[in-house]
């Protein structure tokens, strides 16, 4: 058993466990703490260190971070301070927690667990995970290999952000109907079929636990499967990452 730790920051939690990244199975259970505000590298560095101290680890940690990371770098920050732009989050929290520390962006996290042991394993060939949450996040696949810090949640669709107008977040902000969102979704969903003709879409977010409520109205060519780690999803890629980075 190959265990690592993983943690999932996100614009409103932090999320850890401790993983079994030869099974994908949470070894404790998953703790949350609210994200402190402002996210800056200062106070980030310090809640990851607090639940790593708290947990007794001092093994490899994979963290899934809500920016565009380049070689450990990132290049963009979405729902956290804007000081991480710029900023080595790898060697940050490397210095700052003490622990071996391997970060990557939160969607491509996500999408590595969902291809590994969930609703994407075994598929080959064009696979997108979606998450649907304040934005949308996304991770592309190519038989299994995951094509980094994709964006597509910033794709243009009628002159907007696509996550501007199909988030989760939007869906609540303007207390659209399951129904209607939906109509926003599939709209959405079928401008990245013509861009990536996929085998499969895994949508996933914390509203993939109401997949039952929306999916089915999705009007898409390509096979819909929703997420099956759902909120474990980040955490668990962020672990997988760790464990094999060379």
């Amino acid at each position: 058993m190959a265990s690592v730790y993983g943690v999932d920051i996100g614009g409103t939690g932090v999320k850890a466990a401790l993983v079994d990244t030869k099974t994908g199975a949470l070894l404790t259970e998953r703790v949350r703490v609210k994200t402190p505000q402002p996210a800056t590298p200062i106070t980030i560095g310090k809640v990851v260190t607090e639940l790593l101290d708290e947990a007794q680890w001092h093994g490899k940690v994979g963290i899934a971070f809500p920016a565009v990371i380049s070689h450990g770098v990132a290049k963009s920050a979405a729902n956290i301070d804007q000081a991480w732009i710029g900023t080595d989050v790898d060697a940050v929290l490397t210095s700052r927690t003490g622990r071996d520390i391997t970060v990557l962006n939160d969607a491509d996290a996500a999408g590595i667990a969902e291809v590994r042991f969930g609703a994407a394993r075994n598929v080959t060939g064009v696979v997108l995970l979606l998450t649907f949450g304040t934005g949308i996040g996304s991770a592309l696949f190519i038989d299994g290999i995951l094509v980094p810090n994709t964006e597509l949640g910033h794709l243009e669709i009628d002159g907007h952000d696509a996550e501007e107008k199909a988030a989760a977040s939007v869906r609540e902000r303007e207390d659209m109907s399951y129904k209607k969102w939906a109509e926003r979704v599939s709209r959405y969903l079928q401008h990245v079929e013509r861009l990536f003709s996929p085998e499969l879409i895994v949508l996933g977010g914390g509203v993939s636990k109401d997949a039952d409520k929306w999916v089915p109205l999705l009007t898409v060519a390509t096979e819909i499967r929703p997420a099956q780690l759902r909120n474990s999803a980040g955490i668990v890629g962020a672990a997988i990452a760790a464990e094999e980075r060379s």
